[in-house]
């Protein structure tokens, strides 16, 4: 009896000491994002076997009780969303701002978890966002995906460590895995099998520090309850390797948007007895350095294939499901807990190959519960309903909401909305939870906020979120501010779903009429007036909150890109009807809106080239490092590849950048078109796309000097534009 006595008591001081690391966990989240009002909370650990969190005042505290770390962290921030009208900013540079008195809890508040996973992060996020972040930036997003739920983070930062392994392993000398990576901002795409060697070869030192990042970004995110899912082998082999083994089965993948040969990729066939084998070495090294949660992102049909095709021949259903099986066998041998998480995005990108039987197939050819889908871009295609809700796979609704890390306005409030809703109606037990999935985080954190408060129970209206939302925006109850937020989410953040190749007119390569091409498209679903009575509200009463300047720079860069919209147009008329006063007129206009656009967007941190280009040249050592990383940081926000076939695909409304890149374009357009109506000669449209080109080459290089206009103040910079477009 007094061995079972002991025994019991040890396992309630087990017990004890688990809640209270779930509590401690919590309040060390509390003391780096609000460590003003720390001494003002208690957090407790609830025995509830689901996510759940409650809070309530209690004497002088907030308490805040959730079933583990995770669920109390969405509690912390339902209380400084919905009490403290406080936004938490996934950027580590934006201040957390709290009222002076911590406002009381009127009635305890219970929420539940709809949704039992919530992901986050897409493959693109690393090279369009986080490519140059180190562990300052990286803390505050996991703080970020903690306070809004995230459970499972696509982590794939360090994997080029665990490649430099398997391919040794494998015979491969260092030097010519280095030569088959891209340099960082491109990492994406080599590893979802698409690009070799694009501004490689990768630095040694680059992905020594990526490792030793990874594993602090890990552990992190662990302490904090989620389960990062981490690459696994894809069948993706550095040339070199077939090579060394000309008796593997290695095909070379359709060539990927444009790029020239030379930077083609090599597939391993899933029926090769290699594949298996390099399987397990992979997820062996990979544990090593970083642990495992089980879950693997593998993905081998990310806009390529290795199918040898006939014109109108469709794949085979077949055929799909032998690579589906073999691939998952190999993951199962290697780990018998392993889930393979799919990307969804092919189904969408390529229909043509993948209509309902070809994704049956290749589903129902992996174990039930073995293969989760993330259907990526529910903002356009419902791919879930499209497919019996995955044929009982399970599988997570995502919103991708941003393509490039476009500062463009885009998404759509009420849509989503409707979206979310009908999934959990009709979507099926099989449904896993919700996913955010942008390509960059562009300017509408508020959207994937939005997404993350639908995962749990007691949500409200939509325009009583809508209106917590422009409060906590302003600091407090405004009305101004709550009119302009509703007609930024009625009529602004509207028209259908989010769209690739977004495109001001003044960031196109320029042009008399149209877009130029698909990575510049310039329709938005709303007017110069609409937009312009959103800045007015927001300008009618100042305030000093960050999001608030935020706001009124980001609204306002939107009205001068619209500004710009008819002046181009008068422009043309003006010269196809050889007015050359009303062609220097307008040129007078328009060089106007872009040293108000640039002064303006230099009013926040945010929008700035500077940071960008810091970032960058940050991770070198000596002059010759830092200049290589600052030109891979210049090229994908401007030329990307090598052929220019993804020009402007991520542009940027940047201060710095719309004085340098986009006015300079511009210039040279109006240069050649004055001196073809002068000279009575005609506008050569092919010559000046090839000036153009080499222009924009140049501008890549770190010898290209740019222009850093210094900080304004934002509320006068913005009403002094104001009033200058007759606005206020």
């Amino acid at each position: 009896m007094k061995h079972k006595g002991l025994l019991f008591a040890a396992i309630v001081l087990l017990c004890s000491c688990s809640v209270n690391q779930e509590e401690r966990k919590a309040m060390m989240l509390a003391e780096r994002v609000v460590p003003g009002i720390v001494s003002s909370l208690r957090f407790e650990r609830t025995d509830d076997t689901l996510d759940v969190f409650e809070l309530e005042s209690v004497g002088k505290k907030i308490v805040v009780r959730g079933n583990n770390a995770n669920s109390m962290a969405v509690g912390l921030n339902h209380y400084l969303k919905n009490y403290c009208l406080t936004t938490v900013s996934w950027y580590a540079k934006d201040p957390v701002e709290l009222p002076d008195v911590l406002p009381v809890v009127p009635r305890k508040i219970r929420s539940e978890a709809r949704a039992k996973e919530r992901f986050f992060l897409n493959y693109c996020t690393y090279g369009y966002t986080m490519p140059f972040w180190g562990w300052t930036e990286w803390e505050r997003l996991i703080d970020w995906m903690a306070l809004n739920g995230v459970t499972m983070p696509l982590n794939i930062t360090g994997q080029e460590a665990t490649m430099m392994k398997v391919w040794e392993r494998f015979g491969v000398e260092p030097e010519r895995i280095r030569e088959s990576f891209t340099g960082p901002v491109f990492l994406p795409w080599n590893r979802l099998m698409d690009i070799d060697g694009w501004m490689g070869p990768l630095p040694q030192k680059w992905i020594d520090s990526q490792e030793i990042l990874q594993k602090r970004i890990l552990q992190r995110e662990r302490e904090l309850g989620m389960r990062p899912v981490l690459p696994a082998f894809n069948g993706h082999v550095p040339a070199r390797f077939a090579e060394l083994h000309p008796e593997a089965n290695v095909k070379e993948v359709t060539m990927w948007d444009g790029f020239e040969p030379e930077y083609g990729c090599w597939f391993l066939d899933p029926e090769d007895s290699l594949f298996g084998k390099i399987q397990k070495v992979f997820l062996e090294e990979q544990k090593k350095l970083y642990g495992t949660s089980h879950i693997y992102g593998l993905d081998i049909f990310n806009e390529v294939h290795f199918f040898d095709e006939v014109d109108g021949e469709e794949w085979d259903p077949e055929i799909l499901a032998k690579i589906a099986g073999h691939v998952y066998g190999t993951l199962a041998e290697a780990d018998p807990e392993a889930v393979w998480l799919q990307v969804g995005w092919p189904l969408y990108h390529d229909k043509e190959h993948w209509p309902p039987r070809n994704v049956e197939a290749y589903l129902k050819a992996v174990p039930q519960g073995k293969v989760a889908m993330l259907d990526y871009f529910c903002d356009e295609a419902e791919i879930y309903a499209m497919n019996e809700n995955f044929y009982g796979q399970p599988y997570f609704f995502c919103f991708l909401g941003n393509f490039g890390g476009n500062t463009n306005l885009s998404g759509d409030f009420h849509d989503l909305s409707e979206k979310i809703e009908r999934v959990f109606a009709t979507g099926g037990d099989n449904l896993l939870g919700l996913g955010g999935t942008p390509e960059g985080f562009g300017v509408s954190q508020f959207m994937y906020e939005f997404l993350f408060d639908k995962a749990w129970t007691g949500t409200v209206s939509d325009s009583a979120w809508v209106a917590n939302l422009a409060d906590r925006r302003f600091g407090s109850e405004n009305q101004h501010c709550r009119d302009a937020w509703r007609i930024l989410t009625d009529e602004i953040y509207t028209g259908g779903a989010t769209y690739s190749g977004i495109c001001p007119v003044p960031c196109l390569h320029p042009c008399f009429e149209g877009h130029w091409r698909w990575t510049t498209l310039t329709d938005v679903p709303y007017s110069y007036s609409q937009i312009a009575s959103v800045w007015k509200a927001l300008l009618a009463n100042p305030s000093e909150r960050d999001t608030y300047k935020f706001d009124i720079v980001n609204v306002g860069s939107e009205v001068l890109k619209l500004a710009f919209v008819p002046e181009r147009e008068a422009y043309s008329k003006a010269y196809r009807t050889g007015d050359l006063e009303g062609m220097k007129e307008h040129i007078a206009r328009m060089r106007k809106l872009y040293s108000d656009w640039d002064a303006l967007l230099a009013c926040h941190n945010t929008f700035s080239l500077k940071d960008w280009i810091d970032q960058a040249r940050d991770w070198g050592d000596t002059a010759e490092e830092k200049d290589y990383y600052e030109k891979c940081a210049r090229l994908i926000i401007t030329s990307w590849g090598g052929t220019g076939q993804l020009t402007d695909y991520a542009n940027r409304q940047w201060s710095g950048m719309v004085s340098s890149y986009y006015q300079d374009r511009w210039e040279m357009f109006w240069k050649e078109t004055l001196e073809n109506m002068e000279n009575r000669s005609r506008f050569d449209s092919l010559a000046f796309d090839s000036k153009i080109r080499e222009y924009e080459l140049s501008w890549g290089e770190p010898s290209f000097q740019l222009n850093h206009p210094k900080e304004g103040d934002a509320y006068d910079t913005a009403c002094r534009i104001a009033r200058e477009l007759d606005i206020l």
